[in-house]
């Protein structure tokens, strides 16, 4: 795969997990705040084994704010399926058009 690709690849996998990191637990309200900081932290253990590398390594052909602005758009798309899938939620269009807006925010800086 190439250089620009594998990063890409990376952040799509390190988001996914930080998303159930910080809201999987939302599915399990009855269950003690301790016990999902815990967990949200051990599955964030394994978001930076993702992460970090997809950085350093992406960092070869993008800019910091190239990468930045990629991992935003990714965290927009996994957390609508996650929104969806995970817990359940209708996604209103007003919020489609909110992240369509950031996402022609994204499309800007790799203009620049």
């Amino acid at each position: 795969m190439t250089p620009y690709v594998v990063p890409v690849l990376l952040l799509i996998a390190s988001n996914v997990f930080m998303t159930f990191a910080w809201y999987g637990h939302l599915k399990f309200p009855g269950q003690a705040l301790w016990v999902v900081v815990m967990i949200s932290w051990g599955i964030a253990f394994f978001e930076y084994w993702l992460a970090v590398p997809a950085n350093r390594m992406g960092h070869q052909v993008y800019s910091a704010a190239q990468l930045k602005t990629i991992q935003e758009v990714i965290t927009l798309v996994v957390f609508v399926l996650f929104s969806v899938f995970w817990l359940k939620e209708g996604v209103s269009w007003m919020t489609l058009a909110g992240f369509a807006l950031m996402a022609c925010g994204a499309a800007l800086v790799f203009r620049g």
